[in-house]
């Protein structure tokens, strides 16, 4: 953080929103051939700006805590948070910037040093975009390593993220028994199909033969009664 006691270094920034970018020469010789973009900031009172609100004002918002602002713990909660437009105006005691370009001067604790990355990439193919390898490298051996100083006379330790993505033989062992059980499955499916097309195709022909039986019983049946019926009745003079 660095403080600009100059209001007229300062003005330099009035009327900018989040995004716009602004020169370094106005700021001073040691600024001179920088250019900064403006990405934030605070108000006298420490409310935060807010990207998409076109005013230099504080707004009171209905948010639902997905844009920041506040933390949601309820899902379809909504709250009214007030926050500061995305355009600088004097009342900004705060402005946050990145630099875009770097101009002649170092900037102390900015420009002057460069900090090892802490963290790597995690996808393979992400690894392999970064240390610029091919499929046939084992991006086992290029993870980013982290050293975590031991305690109480405790040696170091390092540590490493797990690889995701990670394409191995043990992953291609279970993608084709995965493959192979989908194909059991499916075999089995069409066999127990078969075998119940044949059980209804038994049962149904069963019953259709049961059902001719018992209307040819039925029709012998009252035949034999028809006939003794007549046999017993009187002859007629």
């Amino acid at each position: 953080m660095y403080e600009i006691d100059d209001e007229k270094k300062y003005r330099s920034f009035y009327d900018k929103r989040i995004g716009e970018e602004v020169s370094g020469d106005l700021l001073g010789d040691q600024y001179k051939g920088y250019i900064f973009r403006v990405t934030g900031g605070l108000d006298k009172q420490g409310f935060a700006m807010k990207q998409g609100v076109l005013t230099n004002n504080r707004v009171r918002l209905l948010l639902d805590g997905t844009n920041g602002h506040y933390t949601n713990r309820r899902r379809g909660d909504r709250r009214r948070k007030s926050v500061r437009g995305c355009i600088v105006s004097s009342e900004m005691s705060v402005v946050n910037v990145v630099v875009v370009k770097k101009g002649d001067a170092e900037i102390a604790a900015v420009t002057d040093k460069t900090v090892a990355q802490r963290l790597g990439p995690k996808r393979a193919s992400r690894i392999r975009k970064f240390f610029n390898l091919t499929k046939e490298d084992d991006v086992r051996q290029f993870v980013i390593r982290r050293t975590i100083p031991g305690k109480e006379g405790k040696r170091d330790r390092t540590v490493a993220p797990k690889i995701q993505r990670l394409v191995t033989p043990v992953t291609l062992r279970r993608r084709r028994q995965k493959l192979h059980e989908k194909a059991a499955r499916y075999a089995k499916q069409v066999a127990e199909k078969k075998d119940y097309q044949t059980l209804l195709t038994t049962v149904n022909k069963e019953k259709r033969l049961a059902a001719i039986a018992k209307a040819r019983a039925t029709a012998a049946a009252k035949s034999a009664k028809s006939a003794k019926a007549a046999k017993a009745a009187p002859a007629k003079k």
